[in-house]
C-alpha cells in the first residue's frame, strides 16, 4: 500500500463540502496533504483554514478579500491570489494529484475544465458541470485519461455498486431523494412557504442553495443529468425513488434483474473519502448503521406535479442541447432571488419553465456558446423576476 500522499486541490473549501473534506484530510494525515484552497469570499475562514493546513496556494476569487488574506498569511509560505483567473491557473499547478471541485454551481465549470486540461483527476461535487457541459467534459476527460470520482452521495453509491461490474451491462439506475423538507405537502401548502422553513432539511447538512433545490427538488433534477453522463446512460435508464431515511443512497438494476444498493447513514464524509481514496478503503471513525434503529425503509413515487423542478429537469434533458445549461442558470437565480426574500417559494419553478420556454435552442453548444447561453438566461430569469 502506498505511503505517498495525495496532494488536493480543495476548490470551494470554506463551503459544507469544502469543510467536510478538511475533516476527512485532517483525520488521515498520513494520507494526505492539502496544496490549494479557494474560497468566493469568506477570508476570515480561509486564512484560518490556510495557518491549519499550510498550503502551497490560496486563492481569494472576490478581490475585494485578498488585502485581508495577504496581510494575514505573509509571515507564513502560502501564497496568495486573487480572481477568477487564478482559480483557472492554480488548477493546472504541478503540485497537483486530484482537484476536488466543491465550488457552487456554473462557477465549477472553467477551473474544472483547466484541471482536466492538466490531466489532474477530479473529485466532482459540482454536479452543475456536468449538467451544464456533461457531453464536452466527459469527453474531454476521456481524451486526458481523466477520472472522475463522484463526490455527491448519490452518484458515489451509484459508482461503488458498479466497482467490479465492468462487464455486466447496466439495465437502470435509481436515485435515491429523501423528499426534503416539505415531503408529501401538495402546491397550495407551499404557496406560503418562508426562506427559513425551506432551509431546514430533514436529514443533510447542506449549504444554503443545495438545501432550496432539494426542497424544490431541482437538486434531484440536476443530479439526473449528471448521472446520464457520468454513468453513459440513456434518459429512460434513470429514474428517481422517494426514500425519505436517506439510508439506501442509490440502486443499480443490471440486466439479470438483480439490484445492488449502496447503504449507511447520511454522513458526506463517506463518500468524500471514498473519491479521494478509491480504488482502496480506509478506517473511520463515523457512526455505524445499525439496522434495528431503522426497522422501516420506505420508498415513495416523487409528485413532479407538486414538485414541477423535477420534470423540468427530465424534461431539459430529453431535449438535450443547451437546455440543462438553460435550467441550471436560470434557477441559479431563482434560487439566489428566494434566498433574498424577492420571490415566493413556487415563483422558482415557474420561472424556470418560462425561462426554459423563451431561451435560443442549440441542439449542439460548444462550450464558448454554453457561456452565452448562461448569460442569456440568468438575464431572462431577472428581467421576469423584476417585473413581478
Amino acid at each position: 500500500m502506498s505511503t505517498v500522499k495525495k496532494r488536493i486541490a480543495l476548490f470551494g473549501s470554506t463551503g459544507s463540502i469544502g469543510k467536510q473534506t478538511l475533516e476527512v484530510v485532517a483525520a488521515n494525515p498520513h494520507l494526505f496533504e492539502i496544496s490549494v484552497l479557494t474560497a468566493h469570499k469568506n477570508a476570515d475562514l480561509l486564512i484560518e483554514q490556510a495557518l491549519k493546513f499550510n498550503p502551497n496556494v490560496v486563492v481569494i476569487v472576490d478581490k475585494a478579500g485578498y488585502p485581508k488574506v495577504n496581510e494575514a498569511l505573509k509571515n507564513s509560505d502560502v501564497k496568495v491570489y486573487t480572481g477568477e483567473e487564478a482559480l483557472i491557473s492554480v488548477a493546472q499547478m504541478a503540485e497537483i494529484d486530484i482537484v476536488l471541485t466543491a465550488l457552487v454551481g456554473f462557477s465549477g465549470l472553467k477551473p474544472t475544465i483547466a484541471a482536466i486540461e492538466a490531466g489532474k483527476n477530479i473529485a466532482l461535487a459540482n454536479k452543475e458541470t456536468l449538467v451544464v457541459a456533461g457531453e464536452i467534459v466527459t469527453k474531454l476527460a476521456k481524451e486526458k485519461g481523466v477520472n472522475i470520482y463522484p463526490v455527491d452521495s448519490e452518484h458515489s453509491a451509484i459508482f461503488q455498486c458498479l466497482t467490479g461490474e465492468a462487464m455486466n451491462p447496466i439495465e437502470k439506475i435509481y436515485l435515491t431523494a429523501s423528499g426534503g423538507p416539505f415531503r408529501g405537502k401538495k402546491r397550495e401548502d407551499l404557496a406560503s412557504i418562508t426562506k427559513a422553513q425551506a432551509l431546514k432539511h430533514p436529514n443533510w447538512e447542506m449549504g444554503a442553495k443545495i438545501t432550496i433545490d432539494s426542497a424544490s427538488m431541482m437538486n434531484k433534477g440536476l443530479e439526473v443529468i449528471e448521472a446520464k453522463w457520468l454513468f453513459g446512460l440513456t434518459n429512460q435508464q434513470i429514474d428517481v425513488i422517494v426514500h425519505p431515511q436517506s439510508i439506501i443512497h442509490s440502486l443499480v438494476q443490471f440486466k439479470d434483474g438483480s439490484m445492488k444498493a449502496q447503504m449507511g447513514l447520511p454522513d458526506m464524509k463517506l463518500p468524500i473519502q471514498y473519491a479521494l481514496t478509491y480504488p482502496q478503503r480506509f478506517e473511520t471513525d463515523f457512526e455505524r448503521f445499525d439496522f434495528l434503529n431503522y426497522p422501516n425503509l420506505t420508498f415513495e413515487k416523487p409528485d413532479l406535479d407538486t414538485f414541477r423542478n423535477l420534470q423540468l429537469a427530465y424534461d431539459a434533458m430529453e431535449k438535450g442541447g443547451n437546455l440543462p445549461c438553460v435550467l441550471n442558470a436560470a434557477n441559479e437565480v431563482t434560487v439566489e432571488a428566494f434566498l433574498n426574500d424577492k420571490i415566493k417559494f413556487l415563483d422558482i419553478a415557474e420561472i424556470n419553465e418560462k425561462v426554459l420556454a423563451m431561451a435560443n435552442f442549440s441542439a449542439n453548444p460548444s462550450l464558448t456558446s454554453l457561456y452565452t447561453t448562461d448569460l442569456e438566461a440568468r438575464h431572462l430569469a431577472s428581467e421576469i423576476i423584476s417585473k413581478l
